[in-house]
């Protein structure tokens, strides 16, 4: 079959995988070498599991892409219009650029900060699993950052090794609703996490034998092992390339998810700044369809022609607190909370329906089954659901 486009996308998580089957299922004219430094993809929701030793958070990328997809294993030094350099010495020719290269975990301001485990990638989260098994009994364990992350890291963790004490430095979900923070709050009890709440932590000390997590009202937390939660950046890929970029550097693209400065460049994922578009959170609840969004940008671009604008939506924030227990908090579509949640028992197999429905996706879409998405937060008088 001859093709008439070349498109590389860089990058091969939620975003770029989507990105990669949408035009090769859509266009079979157009030719996609997907550049990612692993043959696998990593499940990121998954790697507070890997952390526990709970679960697993790997699939091979040849599962999950299209036939046609051509897998180059490297990264990414420098991405121009249409030519993306990489670490092995390759040149790769595009016509077109889709820049999915995701976040990594993100030490902020705090000193010490950088030496402290995390669950921001498989490495990491591999290291503090061998650091878990190895550590003696009781050892204590902080955790810093009452979000998400945190919350599913701490009570993975918690059930998983209760021979050793945990602690959660945070507010446990600050921006769900009263009886969702409630139940949350309850959950960490029963897991006997100790929480360290209105604080926030002013440095990481690393001495030989031992760490400490000091607060800003003057304590400080013996710890055997530090994990940080707390922020994530992104890889500087788009600033060292010369790209448009935010503070953060991320990627900057207009509301139809090109590049502003008008270059064949589509980014999509959580390493984008999307205009317009305040409300996307990083998650693969977000990056899944924003790389069915970037590719269909892709092809309009390749032919000459205006994309259409982004529209997304959230549905719901899924928590998993352990293996047998969770909140479901369903949301309005620019992703506030709305009054409604499952929480408990029943919420645990949501949220392992959900996690298992990513991969899924990403299969199905790979034979041609188009995804719906919610219509985001514009002045359409009713939610309605598109592929």
């Amino acid at each position: 079959m001859t093709t008439r486009f070349h498109v590389v996308v860089v990058g091969a998580g939620y975003a770029g995988v989507m990105a990669a089957n949408r035009l090769l299922v859509e266009h079979p004219d157009v030719a996609v070498t997907v550049v990612n430094p692993r043959p696998v993809f990593v499940e990121r929701i998954r790697l507070h599991q890997v952390a526990a030793g709970s679960g697993a958070a790997t699939h091979e990328l040849s599962d999950l892409l299209h036939p046609r997809a051509t897998l180059h294993v490297a990264s990414a030094v420098r991405i121009e219009p249409h030519a993306v350099s990489l670490t092995d010495g390759t040149v790769l020719r595009s016509d077109a650029v889709v820049y999915a290269v995701g976040s990594i975990s993100g030490a902020g301001a705090i000193p010490g900060a950088e030496r402290a485990f995390s669950v921001s990638d498989l490495d990491s989260a591999t290291a503090l699993h061998d650091a878990l098994r190895t550590a003696d009994d009781h050892a204590s364990v902080v955790v810093i950052g009452g979000g998400l992350t945190g919350l599913e890291t701490v009570t993975e963790l918690a059930q998983s090794h209760p021979r050793h004490t945990f602690t959660l430095v945070g507010d446990p979900g600050a921006d769900l609703p009263a009886p969702t923070r409630r139940y949350i709050r309850r959950r960490l009890e029963e897991l006997g996490v100790r929480l360290r709440s209105g604080t926030r932590v002013t440095r990481i000390d690393h001495d030989i034998d031992h760490e400490s997590v000091e607060l800003d009202d003057g304590t400080a937390i013996p710890a055997a092992l530090v994990v940080r939660t707390a922020g994530f950046a992104v890889p500087d890929l788009a600033r060292r390339s010369g790209l448009p970029v935010d503070e953060t550097g991320r990627l900057r693209v207009r509301d139809t998810l090109q590049a502003i400065d008008g270059t064949p460049i589509v980014g999509v994922g959580d390493a984008v700044a999307v205009s317009g578009n305040d409300h996307l959170r990083m998650s693969c609840q977000a990056a899944m369809p924003l790389g069915v969004h970037g590719a269909d940008t892709a092809w309009q671009l390749l032919l000459g022609r205006e994309p259409a604008p982004l529209s997304l939506g959230f549905v719901s924030t899924c928590i998993s607190l352990g293996r047998d227990r969770g909140v479901v908090q369903l949301s309005a579509r620019d992703d506030s909370p709305t009054r409604w949640a499952v929480r408990g028992r029943l919420a645990a197999p949501v949220k392992e329906a959900v996690v298992r429905g990513t991969i899924r996706g990403m299969q199905l879409q790979a034979r041609g089954r188009a995804l719906p998405t919610r219509r985001g937060p514009d002045k359409s008088a009713r939610d309605e659901v598109r592929v």
